[in-house]
């Protein structure tokens, strides 16, 4: 005697009426969207995520930079000051000490780090700090008359403002 076909117990055990189709079709469409809704989620949320520690990376990036270069500002005044006193030193060490700080400049220039010059400009707040006033001698008042300490800038960035006396 021949078994009887398991596809046909199958096919019997999973009649159904056509309304109880139509219902598990909905059931099963709406159960589809709903993942499909949260897999959209979980994507944007992902893509989010990357781009903020993306930016989060590079501003910890560009704030170290940032350190280092404001530190390098401090040697750089070093040799201005020791520049400016070289008096009775001999001029082979003049020389090296003005070579040294040429490369210092060039190093920072490459990096996109920049000196402004104040002296007869007008005071602005945001690239000067004021130390003084002096009594103008034919100046407009809040012309720069000295610079007490070079300014930068780093692209749009001041990195330090430039110290400077200004006219009454």
């Amino acid at each position: 005697m021949e078994a009887p076909d398991k596809s046909e117990n199958r096919v019997s055990d999973q009649a159904e009426s056509p309304a109880e189709s139509e219902a598990e079709i909905a059931r099963l469409s709406e159960e589809l969207r709903r993942e499909r809704d949260a897999l959209l989620r979980a994507l944007a949320d992902f893509e989010n995520y990357r781009r903020r520690t993306e930016r989060d990376r590079a501003t910890a990036a560009q704030s170290g930079k940032r350190d280092v270069i404001v530190s390098l500002l401090a040697v750089l005044d070093d040799f201005d000051r020791a520049l400016e006193h070289m008096g009775d030193a001999p001029l082979s060490v003049a020389q090296g000490m003005e070579a040294i700080q040429r490369n210092l400049l060039a190093v920072l220039e490459r990096n996109g780090v920049t000196r402004f010059n104040s002296v007869g400009e007008t005071f602005d707040p945001h690239f000067h700090d004021a130390i003084g006033t002096v009594p103008s001698d034919g100046m407009k008042p809040g012309t720069i008359t000295e610079e007490l300490q070079s300014g930068y800038k780093w692209g749009d960035e001041v990195l330090r403002p430039a110290r400077v006396r200004v006219a009454q």
